[in-house]
């Protein structure tokens, strides 16, 4: 064949007829060797899996085209990364629009062969280096072949990634979001560290409140958790908005915290990220401030400032030394008047207040000089 360089061979049969003087065809019947039809066109295992190597070049070239050139006039193509099966030349050129910017080139690690007539299978393992980042991907591939207009062709095309590597979600809802900050909030009541420690992942960080350090091992949230639970902290959740991904949570919100220690409250701001680990939901990330519009100096008059005397002097009219000790701060110092002990908790600003109150005392203010 002038066009293709093909040789074919067939079986001929011809009558002819002398007619008007002229030798004619009569009769002319012509057809394949039939034993070629039943073996098909010859190829072998090495060249069917040469037959990749075509298809790996038409990546090499970043042109779409003709990588979808090497496709079937029926080919089908079902793609490592698209859910949308390619049926044409025109939906699979669409696909390697895109893959190819990826710039990638593969090489079989694993190859299994069958040959039938005028077509061949190769499936396995294949491995792809991606030009344009580095990365190696391994994935499963099927290419079936077929002998179409005198050329190797790709009928069926497909790819998947390694169905061992596909992560599998684990199904959460918002209200076991939710549920998982209750996890580690009983765990704050057992006072315990390290029980606190445990709801963390294995690389869990913790941005804690009242300290500069980013706790980033078990051993410094222990630490961090032996201080803060003397305050003996129980949270609660006032409003939060949650975020739900493939195996991981996110709870970002307010909570505020009651201390038992002194019975004050703390409102804070706060970020959970929980991961799936090892079969259980664990922090991965903690992140808790005080509430900033809190920390804005709040004005005063001296007025008020003279008024805030009134409240502890009607503090010592109930005789009640813990509504009086109720007025300090929770770091505040005392030096009382008829005592030489600094009083510098709670505990020992009560104590003195105890037996200063047998005596009924109400104070008034003579001259006063205020600072702001």
């Amino acid at each position: 064949m002038g066009a293709t360089g093909d040789v074919v061979k067939a079986r001929y049969t011809y009558n002819y007829v002398k007619e008007d003087g002229i030798w004619k065809i009569q009769h002319h019947h012509s057809s394949v060797m039939p034993e070629e039809i039943a073996m098909g066109k010859p190829i072998t295992k090495s060249e069917v899996r040469s037959l990749f190597s075509l298809w790996n070049n038409a990546l090499a070239t970043e042109d779409p085209k003709q990588v979808a050139a090497r496709y079937a006039k029926n080919g089908v193509l079902l793609p490592t990364v698209s859910d949308t099966p390619r049926t044409d030349f025109a939906s699979i050129e669409d696909y390697f629009v895109n893959f190819l910017k990826l710039k990638p080139q593969g090489e079989i690690l694993e190859s299994h062969v069958t040959i039938g007539m005028n077509t061949a299978s190769d499936v396995g393992l294949y491995e792809f280096t991606l030009g344009a980042s580095g990365k190696k991907v391994a994935g499963r591939y099927s290419f079936v072949y077929v002998y179409e207009d005198g050329e190797w062709k790709i009928n069926h095309h497909h790819s998947s990634i390694m169905p061992e590597g596909i992560v599998t979600a684990e199904p959460i809802t918002e209200k076991e979001v939710r549920g998982l900050f209750n996890l580690w909030n009983d765990a704050l009541a057992t006072k315990d560290p390290k029980q606190v420690a445990n709801r963390y992942s294995k690389a869990g960080v913790l941005l804690p409140t009242v300290s500069d350090v980013p706790r980033t091992d078990y051993p410094g949230i222990v630490d961090y958790f032996t201080n803060f639970l003397k305050s003996e902290p129980q949270g609660e959740i006032e409003s939060g908005n949650i975020i739900i991904g493939t195996n991981w949570a996110q709870d970002a919100g307010i909570y505020e915290f009651t201390l038992g220690a002194n019975g004050a409250k703390v409102k804070g701001r706060y970020t959970f990220v929980y991961v799936f680990e090892d079969g259980e939901w664990k922090i991965s990330q903690h992140h808790s401030s005080v509430m900033p519009e809190g920390n804005k100096p709040q004005a005063i008059s001296e007025e008020e400032v003279k008024n805030l005397f009134q409240l502890w002097n009607s503090a010592l009219a109930t005789e009640d030394p813990d509504a009086v000790a109720k007025r300090y701060a929770s770091k505040a110092v005392l030096l009382p008047t008829v005592s030489d002990v600094p009083r510098t908790d709670y505990d020992l600003i009560r104590d003195y207040f105890v037996g200063f109150l047998k005596k009924k005392p109400q104070g008034e203010i003579l001259e006063s000089n205020v600072t702001i």
